[in-house]
């Protein structure tokens, strides 16, 4: 039957059953490995309150082509007892609120998002943080604002940044967008890049929708642009999170690297606008989540890669199709870590992230 013909109450009701299905998929229909210890701290876990999924719904649904996942605080915490997660640090994903392009509108839902998500961390201080949602950053003032609002007012425990903004290829190295990284540098803020579409949203073939690959890809492409632009040198003081191991980063960072080291530097900046070192320094700087990426070759690559302080942990729920969450757990798990190196991943890279959840090391461990 068509939804008109149903009352707000029912249609209320048929949303609930809904994401309770969800739930009982994820938490009985799937076989979980052995339950790990409660200590790890999510710093890659979306919310989608009803508010933000209509937005999206009303104007057109997700450009990726990605079906908006049902989501609710209870499917949080199962979620989180599974994984073995004490803290998530909350965000929200793409196209966030630059799904609407008015200006007021856009910077009314980024105000009702940072508030829902400061409620819940207010709620309960060690289930949930966030890492707060900004409108358009090409809009300078709006954004320096909410930054302001959301550090100051709410006490937010980051930012989270898209890799792209507007309708063209506004990367996070454009010099448009230094004001922001200036302020966020001013106050050494963690930021969470998190991907969004790329300019050319045409689909391969149906199955191939954003998230798949364009968005590891995207990921790699506002990294590269961070490192060639000289971002990350220009604004030591911010910490930068790449999602799903940094995408292509770790592999193709050599394609970009290894040949500086047969120029002199002058000649290297004169070209592609960075030296070796500098390069590698960058790179190096970034922090890395395992959201969808603990598989053993990823973990390999990122441990021969980076430094072993710049590994967190990330879920990606609920964007996530449910087979991941158990599969990837079951491949971190099973990871030849030794006991430093998990806790590291686990959660005391993400304490130095996020120094509020410092001081609970010793309830962790």
């Amino acid at each position: 039957m068509r939804s008109e013909y149903f009352t707000a109450p029912v249609l209320a009701g048929l949303a609930s059953l809904q994401n309770h299905a969800q739930q009982w998929l994820v938490d009985k229909a799937m076989a979980w490995p052995t339950q790990p210890p409660l200590n790890k701290i999510d710093l890659h876990h979306h919310f989608v309150p009803d508010f933000l999924a209509k937005a999206i719904h009303d104007a057109g649904g997700d450009p990726s082509g990605w079906a908006t996942p049902k989501w609710s605080p209870s499917s949080s915490r199962m979620i989180m007892k599974h994984l073995g997660v004490q803290t998530s640090i909350l965000s929200v994903t793409a196209p966030g609120p630059m799904i609407t392009k008015d200006p007021a509108e856009q910077a009314a839902l980024v105000r009702r998002l940072n508030e829902y998500a400061a409620e819940l961390r207010d709620e309960d201080h060690s289930a949930f943080g966030f890492f707060a949602t900004l409108p358009d950053i090409t809009n300078t003032s709006a954004a320096l604002a909410e930054i302001a609002y959301a550090l100051d007012t709410l006490k937010a425990d980051g930012v989270t940044l898209f890799t792209r903004y507007g309708d063209g290829a506004t990367y996070l190295g454009n010099p448009a967008l230094e004001p922001v990284w200036k302020e966020l540098d001013r106050r050494a803020v963690t930021v969470f890049v998190h991907p969004t579409t790329p300019v050319d949203k045409n689909l391969v073939n149906p199955y191939m929708l954003g998230p798949m690959i364009d968005y590891p890809h995207e990921t790699t492409r506002t990294a590269m642009d961070m490192i060639t632009s000289g971002t990350l040198k220009k604004f030591p003081n911010v910490k930068v999170i790449l999602s799903h191991a940094g995408g292509t980063l770790p592999y193709l960072i050599s394609r970009l690297a290894t040949p500086l080291r047969k120029v002199t530097d002058v000649i290297a900046n004169w070209n592609v606008g960075t030296t070796h070192d500098d390069a590698l320094q960058a790179f190096r700087s970034f922090y890395y989540d395992t959201a969808l990426s603990s598989s053993p070759h990823v973990l390999q690559l990122l441990l021969d890669s980076v430094p072993h302080d710049h590994i967190v942990f990330g879920s990606d729920f609920p964007y996530a199709p449910a087979p991941a969450y158990p599969t990837f757990l079951e491949d971190l798990e099973a990871f030849d870590f030794t006991p430093a190196m998990r806790n590291k991943l686990n959660f005391e890279n993400a304490q130095v992230l996020i120094s509020r959840l410092g001081k609970h090391m010793d309830e962790l461990k």
